[in-house]
């Protein structure tokens, strides 16, 4: 019903996704999501949007129907993912290593839905749509206030991947020089032709999650694992902290990416 609102609005204004995006300083695909109903629109977004669309406080009734929805969309997630995902949610810190696939919170809406349409088993559109909101709703972590820190090391090979063809790929590396932009996150890349490597076991996750110590996460084939033992986090920390010198400066991974763009 919201995302309906927002779209009506925003035509009677006369203006386009990007243009209304530019001035609530969210990109064209977020405001596409948030209109079909995928991705639920933050209080502060209707806030700032109201007086844009001179919606005459409409977007601002709908916040605490909005905060009830938010509050549910928690529930969404597969029951071994759910301790993992509300975790994720309100860590204070967030730190990714991939070495093959595009983590999730760095997803765009169309790579998303390609990597569940062709991953194996075949899932149903209904499935794939629901779990396309999971990803996309995850991705609020980045919204929320105090912001936590986060930073990832990606493996070159990730973004040379063209998941969903040149258009997909395209709008998928603008969108790490979008999130790189922000003041909380880091990305990093590894070059594929470094000849040492601290890590070759695989993906994982690092998290700092409210008021607890640091703690990682592994999935393998959809198998998840959650390491709480000090020694063991520790070890998984101090492999990334190597990753992290090895790997292009935030600065230099930018240009990089820029240039993977320019190619396409």
């Amino acid at each position: 019903m919201v995302g309906r609102q927002l779209k009506l609005l925003r035509e009677r204004a006369g203006l386009s996704q990007p243009e209304f995006g530019a001035l609530v300083g969210y990109g064209p695909d977020q405001i596409s999501a948030m209109e079909r109903g995928v991705r639920t629109p933050r209080p502060d977004f209707l806030v700032k949007a109201d007086p844009i669309l001179n919606a005459d406080k409409m977007l601002i009734a709908v916040i605490p129907e909005v905060e009830d929805a938010m509050r549910r969309a928690r529930t969404r997630h597969p029951e071994w993912y759910r301790d993992h995902a509300e975790t994720e949610a309100q860590a204070v810190e967030l730190h990714f290593y991939a070495n093959q696939a595009m983590p999730g919170l760095l997803q765009t809406e169309a790579h998303a839905r390609v990597v569940f349409a062709r991953g194996r088993p075949f899932l149903s559109e209904a499935t794939i749509e629901k779990r396309v909101a999971d990803r996309l709703a995850r991705q609020q972590v980045f919204e929320r206030w105090p912001a936590p820190i986060v930073s990832y090391v990606l493996e070159e090979v990730v973004l040379d991947r063209p998941i969903g063809g040149p258009r997909v790929h395209a709008e998928q590396l603008r969108h790490l020089l979008a999130i790189g932009e922000r003041q909380n996150v880091e990305i990093q890349v590894m070059p594929t032709d470094v000849e040492e490597h601290p890590n070759l076991g695989g993906a994982f996750n690092l998290l700092v999650p409210k008021g607890h110590e640091q703690v990682a996460y592994l999935e393998v084939q959809g198998h998840p694992q959650l390491i709480i033992h000090r020694d063991d986090v520790r070890k998984i920390a101090d492999r990334y902290g190597i990753m992290r010198a090895m790997a292009l400066t935030p600065k230099e991974s930018r240009a990089l990416i820029a240039e993977k763009v320019e190619k396409l």
